[in-house]
Parts: structure tokens; C-alpha cells; sequence
């Protein structure tokens, strides 16, 4: 299938944000005197929308108070604990020159996807960049990629989402476009099948020729 549009998930497909996103997670554990797990066992919550995961981590009294601590570090520390994928810029170079237009579409607060693509100078390839409220609009992938198609203006058929976790696969299946996984992010291959994904790359190199442009 060909896709001219491609819409990049950001954690977990154009950057590794392991260590900023554990690191927040720990801190906002100490300090409602919760348990705090090991960064790897806090790995499961790299990607998905934040509040529903701290829904599930300490549960729906205390997930509001969970997310405001978590950005209290997250936007002066954990945003910079981060690290972009070996090869990414290589690809939207080489997307950008066969014609593709590149998009982001991230669950996460569009001011942080924001900060993120600056700090690795990454805006520059992306025609658009689309993220959730702080307040938690469209922090659902089907609601944020339905905004983004609307706002600009791509038909279904012609969009690929690129992720790496299920909320992924879901949101592209929601809105009709085709889906390709990574599996060098935070998301198993079994996790994206569960959701109808049947194309996957290992590494970045492997996101060109997988995406078969026209």
C-alpha cells in the first residue's frame, strides 16, 4: 500500500524517552508516599495517554495529584531526559525528498512535542505537529488523528501512523489509515497484532522501503 502522508507517533518511535519518563513517574511515586518500582518495571507506561495510566498505577483518587507531579519535573528535567533514535533524521530526510509530507501525531501535551522536536532539531521536517491538551483533550489517538486528518486535510487512504504501541494501532484502525509498527520502541509485536497490525520494522533504517512509496 502507498501512503503519501505519514503521521509519526513521538515516545517510542522518533525518540527514547525512557529515562525522563521513569524519572518523573519515580518522583511523582515518592512523593505521594506511594511504592516506587524500578525504571524497568515503569516501562509499560511509555506511550500511552498519561492520566489513564496513572488511573492504573495508583489508582483514580490520586491519578490528577500522580500527572501534576509528574509534570512538575517533567517540564524542567524529564523533557530533556531523552534521546533520539539512531538514524531518525536520515529518514525524514529521505521521506522529504521522495515527496512525503510528515506530520507528528502524539498523545502527548502538543507544548512538550513542541519543546521535544525543537531540542532536537527535528520541527523543520514536519509540515504540522499534532498533541493532546494539558487538560487532556485528545489525548485518545482515534480523537487526536481524527483533529489531525480534518485540520490537514489528508484522505484516509493516502495516511500511514507509524508507533510503536497499541493505542497506536487503534487510533489508525479507528480513522481508516494504514498502520506500520515499530518494534524498537516500547510495544510488543503480540501487543500491536492484538490491535490488527501486520506490518512491523525492527529498526529505523527499515521505515523507508517499508513505507513503499509512490
Amino acid at each position: 500500500m502507498s501512503s503519501t502522508a505519514i503521521f509519526f507517533d513521538l515516545d517510542g518511535t522518533l525518540t527514547d524517552p525512557r529515562i525522563g519518563i521513569t524519572g518523573c513517574l519515580q518522583y511523582a511515586l515518592e512523593t505521594l508516599g506511594r511504592p516506587v518500582p524500578s525504571r524497568e518495571e515503569l516501562e509499560w507506561f511509555i506511550g500511552p495517554p498519561l492520566h489513564e495510566s496513572f488511573v492504573e498505577l495508583v489508582g483514580a483518587d490520586d491519578a490528577a495529584r500522580g500527572v501534576a507531579l509528574y509534570r512538575e519535573r517533567f517540564g524542567d528535567v524529564g523533557l530533556f531526559e531523552n534521546e533520539l533514535y539512531e538514524g531518525i533524521p536520515d529518514v525524514l530526510e529521505s521521506l522529504a525528498g521522495q515527496g512525503a509530507q510528515l506530520f507528528v501525531a502524539s498523545s502527548k501535551p502538543k507544548v512538550y512535542v513542541d519543546r521535544i522536536l525543537d531540542h532536537f532539531e527535528l520541527t523543520s521536517w514536519f509540515e504540522r505537529v499534532y498533541g493532546s491538551e494539558l487538560d487532556g483533550t485528545n489525548t485518545d489517538k482515534r480523537d487526536l488523528l481524527a483533529v489531525a486528518l480534518a485540520d490537514s486535510g489528508v484522505a484516509p487512504p493516502e495516511a500511514t501512523l507509524i508507533g510503536d504501541r497499541a493505542h497506536d494501532a487503534i487510533g489508525a484502525a479507528h480513522n481508516a489509515i494504514d498502520f506500520l509498527g515499530v518494534l524498537y520502541g516500547y510495544g510488543s509485536r503480540e501487543e500491536l497484532e492484538d490491535e490488527g497490525a501486520t506490518r512491523f520494522v525492527h529498526t529505523p533504517t527499515e521505515l523507508v522501503p517499508a513505507l513503499r512509496l509512490p
